[in-house]
């Protein structure tokens, strides 16, 4: 069931459905999930990572400095753009931290050296915004995501709970406090 906030549909699956990463047990796998398409990116967004691609270059293997160096590090793909990958796998901007998958940009924004922490799509993860003629919010399910499900369900985390900084960030905090009204929370 779809319901409406400020003309974005949001499935309701995102209000009803537990979840919390657990990047112990998934690795963070949403990082390498094996695709011909990476993560979906904005036009707004190249300006963002160009400005600070040299200081995330410091945190990634080599294998992907030298396929940025080589073809950058986003590509159009019927009209889309999306975020390369290694081998269709690894984002160009994951780094490995304890055998878990993580994101160079986040670490160099954590870390206070950039203002920007990620693109949104990663950011909303596991929530797909997708345009057909305005905003629809669904709930992508992948099997590596199923830590997340049970984590969610012992600590009473919903998605939306998980992702409301990454919701505010992208529809604002009036938009997520309507939403959350809407939802019963």
């Amino acid at each position: 069931m779809l319901i409406s906030i400020q003309d974005v549909q949001v499935n309701t699956e995102i209000a009803d459905t537990p979840f919390l990463c657990d990047l112990v047990r998934c690795k963070g796998a949403c990082c390498t999930l094996e695709s011909s398409y990476g993560a979906p990116l904005k036009k707004e967004e190249i300006g963002k990572i160009d400005g600070i691609l040299n200081q995330v270059r410091s945190y990634l293997p080599e294998i992907s400095r030298e396929e940025i160096d080589k073809n950058g590090y986003y590509e159009e793909k019927d009209g889309e753009l999306y975020i390369r990958s290694i081998d269709n796998r690894e984002c160009v901007f994951v780094h490995f931290q304890n055998g878990i998958a993580k994101c160079s940009m986040e670490k160099a924004f954590n870390e206070g050296k950039t203002d920007f922490k990620k693109p949104i799509s990663c950011h909303l993860f596991p929530i797909r915004n997708s345009n057909f003629g305005g905003d629809v919010l669904r709930y992508e399910k992948i099997e590596e995501c199923d830590p997340a499900l049970e984590k969610g369900a012992l600590e009473n985390v919903t998605i939306a709970e998980f992702c409301e900084e990454s919701l505010q960030r992208n529809f604002g905090e009036k938009w997520y406090s309507e939403f959350t009204k809407a939802i019963g929370r």
